[in-house]
């Protein structure tokens, strides 16, 4: 079993999913007898637009579930973050989708999976809030993209990597994980910081934190999946690799984290 700042579902989470606005349909009417007075027509009232979503970031993905079967019966909670790669797709952990014996799985996730893109905080009125429809595997490392249950169009997806990122390159983290080692559950806002590539592997990068690791800036349990990720402008960027593992947080040592370049080829074939 994963353990460290990645394992995403070792532990019960606290948190709630904030669910989108919903657009109000427009009344109907009905019509009059030829003989009677005909009133004039009101101008039907106007409805609301949709809220934006929030221009920082706007393809990180939350993910949450309340009803993860668990051995012996009973359900329990866990949590995940992501990224918006395509309109109906999202990057996340392998591991985020598994069975009874932590064994990663594909199709249909056997619990309530909720996603929610293009917020910074749960109480974000724009974004969108859909569930996992199905689930595929990378064949390499501890990554998956998970379907949607509806397209975003609104939202560029992240870019994906095509080559591997040098040693000391610097990348973005974003993660909604727990904001303790210890008193879990899922943060109600976007967690970001910095890191640099320290290693590399043939499927996985080792990152080392700029600056001082805290749980405000580093991944905990229930990010695993979170982006890491380079952006010129803060709300479009290129995805290099995602959270998988790493020390407890907000202790000092390397993420083990996904590469994205070496499954590009394969995320397009699956999102496509």
């Amino acid at each position: 079993m994963l353990t460290g700042a990645g394992l995403a579902f070792a532990h019960a989470a606290t948190g709630v999913t904030v669910a989108g606005p919903i657009l109000a349909a427009a009344a109907g009417g009905h019509s009059l007898p030829d003989t009677a007075a005909v009133a004039p027509v009101p101008a039907p009232a106007p409805t609301s637009a949709r809220p934006a979503p929030n221009p920082t970031l706007p393809f990180n993905a939350k993910l949450t579930s309340d009803d993860i079967p668990v051995p012996g019966g009973g359900v329990r909670n866990g949590a995940c973050s992501g990224a918006l790669v395509a309109p109906q797709w999202i990057v996340t952990a392998g591991h985020c989708f598994h069975d009874l014996k932590d064994a990663r799985i594909g199709g249909r996730p056997p619990y309530t999976m909720t996603v929610t893109v293009g917020r910074l905080k749960d109480t974000d009125p724009g974004g969108y809030t859909t569930e996992v429809v199905d689930v595929r595997q990378s064949p390499v490392n501890d990554l998956a993209v998970a379907k949607l249950g509806r397209p975003i169009d609104d939202i560029v997806p992240v870019a994906l990597a095509t080559s591997r990122p040098s040693v000391g390159k610097q990348l973005e983290f974003a993660g909604w994980g727990s904001l303790s080692a210890t008193v879990l559950g899922p943060s109600d806002h976007l967690k970001r910081g910095r890191f640099t590539v320290s290693g590399i592997g043939q499927a996985t990068l080792e990152a080392q934190p700029v600056g001082k690791r805290t749980v405000e800036n580093g991944p905990c349990p229930e990010d695993s999946g979170g982006p890491f990720f380079v952006s010129d402008d803060d709300r479009t960027g290129t995805l290099v690799a995602i959270v998988n593992t790493g020390p407890p947080c907000p202790q000092p040592g390397a993420e083990t984290i996904a590469r994205v370049d070496v499954v590009t080829d394969w995320i397009r074939e699956q999102t496509g």
